[in-house]
């Protein structure tokens, strides 16, 4: 299951990371999501009932929707997640009891770092990605590329200040996936009544996702 958590991952190379006011809210941005193509969610533990939401979209969507959970800090709050439904469990910085409970759930794990030794120390402890959290804070595409040089094996997901007009920069530079945030998970389209917007912006990340990997195999 793990191996094709990681290829639904790196297939899509989406990772929307969903913070929501209420789980009726968090339902209405995941629907207009999945029309626009997404297969990725990541739901943060910031969204109120956040173990309740994922074991109802787990329901709602078996395996239409592959499920994780984010902002996830604690062993507990990761154990928990695993139990109603997450395949994979993202933290914001590194934590390295969070990436053990993971892989022994057999789960993927994606902790948080920003500097390169918090970055080969994440690996080290055992991540199946690192999350390279806040990536545009330090310089985007650039610091991305920069990292991979001394590290090309590393499998890095950009988050933080990601949207459609850097998400090609970011590929190129060798993100494995990026994860986005109110950029396509955009709460005022729910709250205003126009859901079409946040497909129309799932729909276009997914088309850059699918001119990268065409150029890339033309190479």
């Amino acid at each position: 299951m793990k191996d094709t958590t990681r290829h639904i991952i790196e297939s899509s190379g989406l990772i929307p990371v969903l913070r929501a006011k209420s789980l009726s809210q968090a339902h209405a941005v995941v629907r207009a999501m999945l029309e626009g193509g997404v297969r990725v969610v990541e739901v943060t533990m910031t969204v109120p009932g956040a173990i309740d939401l994922i074991r109802e979209l787990r329901h709602e969507y078996g395996s239409d929707l592959l499920l994780g959970s984010g902002t996830v800090t604690t062993p507990e709050d990761a154990a928990a997640t695993i139990a109603v439904g997450s395949e994979f469990v993202v933290s914001p910085s590194l934590h390295p009891d969070v990436i053990e409970v993971t892989r022994e759930h057999g789960k993927v794990s994606i902790p948080g770092a920003l500097t390169p030794t918090e970055v080969i120390t994440a690996w080290r402890a055992g991540a199946d990605y690192v999350k390279i959290f806040p990536c545009s804070a330090m310089g985007g595409p650039g610091y991305l590329k920069s990292l991979l040089a001394p590290f090309p094996y590393l499998q890095l997901i950009p988050t933080g200040g990601v949207t459609l007009q850097s998400a090609e920069s970011f590929l190129n530079a060798g993100a494995c996936a990026l994860g986005v945030g109110s950029d396509l998970v955009n709460l005022q389209a729910i709250e205003s009544g126009n859901p079409e917007i946040i497909t129309r912006t799932a729909k276009a990340y997914m088309e850059i996702m699918q001119k990268v990997r065409s150029a890339n195999q033309s190479i």
